[in-house]
Parts: C-alpha cells; structure tokens; sequence
C-alpha cells in the first residue's frame, strides 16, 4: 500500500488568522506589543529562528507559554478555519489508491477537532501532532511513527508539506518531501503552487 503523508496548517488548511491571534493574546499576557498577522505567518515556519525568543521574547517554551497557547488556541481554532481550493476532491480522487495520514507540529487533539469540522478527518488512517513524539519536525520521529503505524515502507510513501521543516522532517526519515507554495512560506523555487501540480507530483513518483 502506498501513502500520501501531509502537513496540516498552511497545506491542507488555512488556519492563519487563529495561530496569528493566538500569537498576540500570548504577547499580550506577556507584556509584549502586537504583531502584524502577514509577519507572524511568514516567520512561523522559519528554522532559522528561535520561535520562543522570536515571538515571546523567551529563550525556550516556557510552561507558562505553552498554557496561555493551548487554551487560546482549544477555544479558538475553528475561526476563520477553511480548506485550500481542491483538497477534498483530490482525497475523494485518491482514496482508493492511497493511505492519508497527517504530521501536524500543533496538538494532535486540536488537529483532529479542526479536520472534524472540516469533515476530512475520516480521510485518515493516522493524525500525529507533536503532543505524539518525542521531537516534532524537522526531527523525523513523526514521519517514522506513521510509518510504523500503518506498515508503510519509506519508498512507498510521500509527504507533502508548506515548510522546510516538513521536508527535512521527510529526508530524514528517508522519504520524498515535495513543498507547496499556497500555505504560510513563500519558496522562491523548488515548490508546486497548487494543487493540480500536487496531483502531477504523486503521479510521478507513483506511476500512476
């Protein structure tokens, strides 16, 4: 069996405005002045950069952080939640041929309530977030674990995702990693922009 492998935020759905508010309402809790929606989402997925010094002005994820995150972003990660154009036909398409599974750096428990809403959660076998590994992307522990999980071989799985950090996380764990150019980072080369090229890219690797 082969498998179709996706990152969740910036790929298969556009959650911008909640990590952005989420973001500032942490700020705002620690004394920090607002930032601009567009600069937190261009920066969001940079490896580059320390994201706890970056956003929150911390050397590291602090606990109190990560609890101002986690409630603001259970309660509000369905605002202005939406697919990308042509996600679900292109499951609908591929669901005979293809297992689906997702390697989210959020919680697996929000991805899983946000794909519900969307009704695309039923398309996969597996949801792993970071809250499931002992290392989130880059590192490859998700992808493996998906693999393990669904008796996947690397060669026969591919991943799909909006960040280098998901493409790393996939060469790592020896797998093919394509980017996508319609989420929060802007590739200036070496990705696809839309979903017809996504299509092109698993009827290449898979000869279909």
């Amino acid at each position: 069996m082969k498998m179709i492998i996706f990152d969740m935020d910036g790929t298969l759905v556009n959650s911008g405005s909640s990590i952005a508010n989420c973001v500032n309402y942490v700020r705002s809790h620690l004394g920090l002045e607002p930032m601009d929606k567009n600069f937190i989402l261009e920066n969001v997925n940079d490896i580059n950069i320390n994201s706890a010094e970056f956003f929150y002005d911390s050397k590291t994820f602090t606990p109190k952080v990560t609890e101002l995150f986690e409630d603001f972003y259970s309660k509000n990660c369905l605002v202005d939640l939406h697919l990308y154009d042509g996600v679900k036909e292109l499951l609908d398409d591929l669901k005979g041929e293809f297992k689906f599974s997702v390697a989210t750096n959020a919680n697996s428990d929000y991805a899983k309530k946000m794909l519900g809403h969307l009704e695309i959660d039923r398309y996969f076998n597996s949801i792993l977030g970071y809250n499931d590994v002992s290392a989130p992307k880059p590192k490859p522990d998700m992808i493996n674990r998906i693999l393990d999980l669904n008796s996947i071989k690397k060669e026969n799985a591919q991943l799909f995702g909006d960040s280098t950090k998901d493409t790393i996380a996939a060469f790592n764990a020896g797998v093919d990693g394509v980017l996508v150019n319609w989420g929060f980072s802007n590739h200036n080369e070496g990705a696809i922009s839309n979903i017809d090229e996504l299509r092109r890219e698993i009827e290449k690797k898979f000869r279909l």
